[in-house]
């Protein structure tokens, strides 16, 4: 299936590591060119020079995400060196735990400043290119957003916007060709979420209670099953009629009745 990604510019906010990464490497497979905007971890150096040595056509422009002069300038970057943007993958952020009892006002806007306010500035200053290109606009949420989890307000909060916004830029930019969709996953096995398991007190118990919890396999979706969701959402030949969607990938985790969990 061709998706009509060859020689198209996508942006990808934390596309270096984790489900990011699977999502750029998903985009590379297309014959696009990714621009990955993130910090500079070791993990996506890793990455970075994996695609270097392998002559993939992945760009990279280090950024703090919560700076709002630093998301504008990855974004004049872009202009300025390829001139187009076909594409923008708001996947960048991490769920840090601030609840309502265990955090502050404080730290839960700050939270919000690394999950939440670069999606909107990303998207505002990239929105001149997207239109020209009646491009796309892919937000990664989270399952979080639908069912709660507890001890984590600012990063339920951020993800619940998140669908809020796509939702709210389909309706904004459909005159002008731009479509906005969200993906939703739920347990993917990346390094964030590896460190996560690794402070449970029986690490191996905690994988095996969650996986039997997910109904289709009963294992943990793979960061290439969302990424392979993504790339299909920024296809303007294959998905060119789909916008305001909020896309579930989870093995039916989150929607199946409880009696299969």
């Amino acid at each position: 299936m061709d998706l009509g990604l060859h020689d198209s510019v996508i942006v990808v906010t934390g596309g270096g590591a984790g489900i990011g990464q699977a999502i750029t490497r998903a985009c590379l497979d297309e014959g696009a060119t990714v621009v990955v905007v993130s910090r500079a971890s070791d993990n996506v150096k890793n990455f970075l020079a994996e695609m270097l040595n392998t002559r993939r056509r992945c760009d990279f422009v280090e950024a703090h995400l919560a700076d709002i002069a630093q998301c504008k300038r990855a974004v004049e970057y872009v202009r300025e060196r390829y001139g187009k943007l076909l594409g923008l993958v708001n996947n960048a952020g991490a769920n840090d735990g601030v609840g309502l009892e265990s955090g502050t006002p404080e730290r839960f806007v700050e939270s919000l400043q690394q999950n939440l306010v670069h999606y909107y500035a990303m998207a505002h200053y990239a929105l001149p290119m997207l239109k020209a290109s009646r491009g796309a606009i892919v937000n990664i949420s989270s399952k979080v957003a639908l069912t709660g989890q507890g001890g984590t307000s600012a990063y339920a909060a951020a993800k619940g916007a998140q669908l809020a916004l796509t939702r709210e830029w389909a309706a904004e930019l459909a005159e002008h060709g731009v479509r906005a969709n969200s993906v939703l996953p739920a347990e993917v096995m990346t390094p964030l979420y590896e460190r996560w398991i690794a402070s449970r007190p029986d690490p191996k118990a905690a994988l095996e209670t969650i996986a039997r919890r997910i109904p289709l396999g009963h294992r943990f979706t793979e960061a290439r099953e969302i990424a392979a969701m993504t790339v299909f959402l920024l296809s303007p030949t294959q998905s060119g009629h789909t916008t305001g969607q909020n896309i579930v990938v989870d093995g039916g985790y989150t929607h199946l009745d409880r009696a299969l969990t």
